[in-house]
């Protein structure tokens, strides 16, 4: 595809792009002040501990850049807490990268990794990000599409998808937009399907705090032999409501650590200053934030679920993350990009589609996600629409 600049132009890098669609239903639900349940953020506020820490390092002069990798405050408690959770203390030198979000990491990883022509193996329906940054690294994304009514992994297919040329593997859970989790039978399979291969593994664990029902998180670093190939992404956003902050990291062994800085050192260099003193201050001080993270959610979740009874929305099980994907089979025959559309523009709840999600969406497939990272006010408001559906 050619964008014509007068006389000039531009091939585009990224063809298949267009405005994301998190953007797209934000924007719709704003014109028509919608309750947007779609673009997955809280509406509530992030700890006052941590806002208060924010203010004092913002005061005491926390302002100018701070080291590439993150501050060793930060680090040192990113590496305690890890071991605290998972059993596995990274070296806060050469393991712990502090990154712009964990979108930044994401690029960081592949574009450190990722060879023209190289593949990659991603999991359908998958984060929209994914897909650009692979393609930006001049990489082919394989799409092993996940069950479509549970969304469990066919580990037999990814398999058969890995070649000479696959580079990475893309995991994610609690899995965005499913909530679905990995098993520790997961982790074991995964295991020996890579054990005797040269493939990498990019484990999105941005959720890892919000699990169900006294679920565990498998994370990849309760693995030895995982971990020695993996990049661990995580999010403080996710963690302590501040998605604005766009603070994430990476852990990962230092060869592979070695190799994201050098593009992290020229996307962003460095992450918001203040904001990494505050988070370090919130980790060390008050762990039982993140150790009750799902308790915290667990009554959003079944509230809300409670709620949608009131509706002919069916929602599917949710085990993590603050997502829930919902049936509209029983009010529309729409596809989802339209019912979403009319869902705000007639209705006044915003959702996302699932489709942008995938390479190949099923033929049929009517569902949407709805957040519940929201206040009871807001859910409310959301069910009080949707009721009349």
């Amino acid at each position: 595809m050619n964008v014509k600049l007068g006389t000039m132009t531009l091939e585009t890098k990224l063809p298949k792009v267009g405005t994301t669609i998190f953007t797209v239903m934000s924007d719709l639900a704003a014109a028509h002040k919608a309750v947007n349940l779609g673009q997955g953020f809280p509406d509530f506020e992030p700890p006052a501990f941590l806002l208060s820490a924010l203010d004092r390092a913002a005061r005491a002069r926390k302002n100018q850049y701070a080291p590439m990798h993150g501050i060793a405050p930060l680090r040192h408690a990113i590496a305690a807490k890890t071991e605290e959770m998972y059993g596995h203390r990274p070296d806060v030198e050469t393991e712990i990268t502090v990154t712009s979000g964990a979108t930044e990491a994401i690029f960081d990883v592949v574009l450190a990794t990722v060879r023209p022509g190289d593949e990659v193996i991603v999991l359908d329906p998958c984060y929209d990000c994914y897909d650009p940054a692979i393609d930006m690294a001049g990489g082919h994304a394989v799409h092993i599409p996940l069950d479509e009514k549970t969304f469990a992994v066919d580990w037999e297919r990814v398999g058969a998808a890995i070649s000479p040329r696959t580079r990475l593997l893309f995991i994610n859970s609690p899995h965005n937009p499913s909530g679905v989790t990995m098993t520790a039978d997961d982790m074991a399979t995964l295991t020996n399907l890579l054990r005797h291969t040269g493939v990498l593994l990019l484990s999105d664990e941005v959720y890892e705090h919000i699990l169900y029902d006294g679920r565990p998180h498998e994370s990849v670093l309760y693995y030895p032999e995982l971990a020695a190939r993996s990049f661990v992404i995580s999010s403080f956003g996710k963690t302590y409501h501040c998605t604005g902050w766009k603070i994430g990291y990476c852990i990962a062994p230092p060869a592979l650590t070695s190799e994201l800085r050098k593009v992290h050192q020229y996307t962003t260099f460095c992450s918001f200053n203040p904001a990494q003193w505050a988070l370090a201050e919130m980790i060390e001080q008050h762990p039982e934030h993140h150790r009750g993270l799902s308790d915290f959610y667990q009554p959003k979740r079944d509230r809300f679920r409670d709620l949608l009874k009131q509706t002919r929305l069916r929602p599917l099980p949710v085990q993590g993350g603050y997502f829930q994907l919902v049936d509209y089979s029983a009010v529309s025959d729409l596809g989802d990009l339209e019912f979403a559309r009319w869902l705000t523009v007639e209705k006044g709840v915003t959702s996302i589609p699932l489709s942008p999600f995938y390479e190949h969406p099923p033929v049929g497939q009517r569902l949407v996600r709805l957040c519940f990272a929201k206040s009871e006010e807001t859910q409310q408001a959301a069910i009080s629409r949707l009721a009349r559906v």
